[in-house]
């Protein structure tokens, strides 16, 4: 029984003119690929509105927050549960403190931001209520050294939410509270050449007075358009070893494989409305090695009448004649996809197109498979 399973997801998806991400200087991000400019769409930006668009499905409860101000945190939970103001801001300073990491500029803060899942929060602050007289009625240095007996890191190194199991977690100060990510996202390309336009616009001051004419405010902003080119790859046993329960990794493989494929990134999103949906996802599981077939757009596609069909034929190509000359026996090969005009090329690489639904639901069947033969296999 292989040990590694992986979801490999691969989506095409026009963009309308917009600037989703854009770089320090206004400008949407860009790279050059094949030669080519191309319009790119950080893997940062994509996986922060995945975790976000989590919430329509996932109870907050859940998720995990990303922040600096973990003091503050428990110290509001704190106040919830009848503890005065300062008494939950001592308390909840010195359990902070007591993880050891760099304080930044503001003492209440951290140096930087960690990622925590609301339930060790919570619980955390379960840990503190536990002895709160004791722990209110000592000094401070006191206080610091009887906190300890919370182990807050403890608590923060088990019990990882979705988001945290998913997206990993870096702590420069603590290795140990390091968690390895599930999920690799790749930097979105425009599958063709793109050149950047400009949006001059002005703002009319609706009080003026008597006798004036012209624009209260005079601007610009920078757009682009293209069909992108998205991938990301979660390594299903990762995702096992990070939360630990198996029903949660099949549902979380699934809500992954959802927010990735709807969300969009909110740059610039009240000017250009980009909110389009996928014309092309398709998702093959792996047991040997995650495959970004990005390749297949080295050479920057060029058509005359639109770049979403021939963006998909060109993958499906490329798909195809990687998976003879490397003998690829992927564990399953799904795809939902807009009818294309060279519909038999598509079929043969991905199959048929089933509703979005269907192939979540055909996804989680293989990946609960995976998990149920897994176990079986440790048994024996």
């Amino acid at each position: 029984m292989n040990r590694h399973l992986y979801i490999d997801t691969y989506v095409l998806q026009d963009v309308p003119p917009s600037n989703i991400n854009r770089d320090d200087t206004g400008t949407p991000k860009q790279a050059i690929y094949g030669g080519a400019n191309r319009l790119r769409v950080s893997s940062q930006a994509w996986k922060r509105a995945s975790r976000l668009a989590f919430v329509d499905h996932v109870p907050p409860s859940q998720l995990g927050v990303r922040t600096r101000q973990l003091a503050r945190l428990l110290s509001d939970r704190l106040q919830l549960h009848g503890v005065d103001d300062a008494t939950a801001e001592r308390l909840a300073g010195a359990a902070a403190r007591s993880l050891g990491i760099t304080a930044g500029k503001k003492d209440a803060h951290l140096a930087y931001l960690v990622f925590f899942a609301q339930s060790q929060v919570d619980e955390i602050v379960r840990r503190v209520l536990e002895q709160v007289d004791v722990l209110a009625a000592l000094d401070d240095k006191q206080l610091d050294e009887q906190v300890k007996t919370i182990d807050v890191k403890g608590v923060l190194g088990q019990g990882h939410s979705l988001d945290v199991a998913l997206f990993g977690r870096m702590v420069a100060d603590l290795a140990d509270l390091n968690v390895d990510a599930a999920t690799q996202v790749a930097h979105a390309l425009s599958t063709h050449a793109t050149q950047t336009d400009f949006d001059y616009f002005t703002a009319v001051d609706d009080v003026q007075e008597a006798g004036e004419t012209g624009a209260g405010m005079i601007s610009s902003v920078e757009f682009n358009s293209a069909t992108l080119y998205r991938y990301a790859t979660l390594g299903v046993h990762q995702l096992l070893e990070n939360l630990s329960d198996e029903q949660a990794t099949v549902d979380g493989v699934v809500e992954f494989l959802r927010a990735f494929t709807l969300s969009m990134p909110a740059g610039h999103k009240t000017s250009f409305a980009p909110h389009t949906r996928p014309g092309f996802v398709g998702v093959v599981i792996r047991s040997d090695q995650p495959v970004n077939l990005v390749s297949a757009f080295e050479e920057p596609v060029s058509a005359d009448h639109g770049t979403f069909q021939p963006s998909l034929s060109a993958l499906a190509q490329f798909f195809v004649g990687e998976a003879v000359r490397w003998g690829d026996t992927p564990v399953a090969t799904l795809a939902s996809y807009r009818t294309p005009a060279d519909a038999s090329l598509v079929a043969e690489a991905f199959g048929p197109s089933l509703s979005f639904d269907d192939l979540l639901l055909a996804v989680r069947s293989r990946v609960s498979d995976w998990l149920g033969a897994s176990h079986e296999s440790e048994r024996q």
